[in-house]
């Protein structure tokens, strides 16, 4: 995730402009949602890319229904802390997660007790799916392909390979490209992407994988080569092909990280579906437009959409984290 981009002051103020319809039957009080301020609990940093999300949604929202969105930021954990805080709250549609794949999936397997379970505790209302990432190349190493990096891997012996967190989708792929390729690569963990794109440009790495977006003065600068893009092609990198274009199998390749917001389990379905038609509705919105093209982000999809995604993902994801053979703590 990015963490380079100007925070905008995106809590906003409800207007009284006309609601959509809800959809669905249920009580009057499901009926009148939302029936005050809304708390958008976002569990990452202030200023970063999720957050930014949180921000230009959530004044849209507020719009919308006619009353305030709140944004809160309990970062840390890998997100866990503030996922565990929405999953205690009243199930009402008045508290409301705004976090990222990690927190809906990763954490299942980095973590004996994040605090909430996914499957108990939250429901996926939408998600906006994941760009591709970038797999950037120091120009001093030569490559400018995948099969010139699994060349340069095996002639070195030693690849000093970035990723922004351990358990991350770039230590994921690295894991597949040593099973794949025979390959020895060690990664090396960095806290965030800023750091790590740092150590590659002063020449402390030889390969980083993150977002597009952070990875942008790397590339301007040419002292980066993009060499592949993990599951999705970059629209900005046309000439970049993805990692299974260019021969690698794994099914991990074929997935992204998402954006999601989520509510308490027992929350009544008609209100997770008005904020989920509310994130759909939202893709028209100049501001949010902006943020999603920014970080080159796809549109916000409905909830069967969203779940229909999740499920079909979800065991590759498992799959590729439990392969990494690390213990939970």
């Amino acid at each position: 995730m990015s963490e380079k981009f100007n925070r905008r002051h995106f809590i906003a103020a409800g207007t009284a402009t006309a609601a959509m319809p809800f959809l669905g039957r249920g009580a009057s009080a499901q009926a009148a949602w939302p029936s005050r301020q809304i708390r958008m609990v976002c569990s990452y940093p202030a200023g970063g890319q999720t957050d930014l999300l949180a921000r230009s949604f959530g004044e849209f929202i507020a719009k919308q229904v006619g009353q305030t969105v709140v944004i809160e930021n309990k970062a840390g954990a890998s997100g866990s802390i503030g996922a565990a805080e929405v999953a205690r709250a009243e199930p009402d549609g008045h508290t409301i997660l705004c976090s990222i794949s990690t927190t809906y999936v990763m954490n299942r397997a980095m973590m004996k007790n994040p605090g909430y379970d996914m499957d108990k505790d939250l429901t996926l209302a939408s998600i906006i799916p994941g760009a591709g990432l970038p797999l950037v190349a120091s120009p001093k190493s030569g490559v400018t392909t995948l099969d010139e990096f699994v060349a340069f891997a095996r002639k070195s012996g030693k690849v000093n390979f970035g990723t922004y967190s351990a358990g991350s989708a770039p230590h994921m792929t690295i894991n597949e490209l040593n099973k794949q390729y025979g390959l020895n690569i060690e990664p090396i963990h960095y806290r965030g992407e800023a750091p790590m794109w740092t150590g590659l440009m002063e020449g402390t790495l030889d390969v980083a994988m993150g977002s597009y977006t952070a990875a942008q003065p790397v590339l301007q600068s040419n002292r980066g080569v993009a060499f592949a893009v993990h599951s999705k092609k970059v629209d900005a990198l046309p000439n970049v092909k993805t990692l299974p274009e260019q021969g690698a199998t794994s099914k991990f390749f074929t997935v992204s990280g998402f954006t999601g917001w989520a509510l308490p389990k027992a929350t009544p379905q008609p209100i997770v579906d008005r904020l989920a038609q509310l994130c759909v509705a939202a893709n028209s919105d100049p501001k949010v437009k902006e943020v999603l093209k920014t970080f080159v982000l796809e549109p916000a999809l409905g909830f069967k959409e969203t779940n229909a995604l999740y499920q079909r993902e979800l065991p590759v994801w498992m799959e590729s984290a439990q392969s990494l053979g690390l213990q939970p703590v």
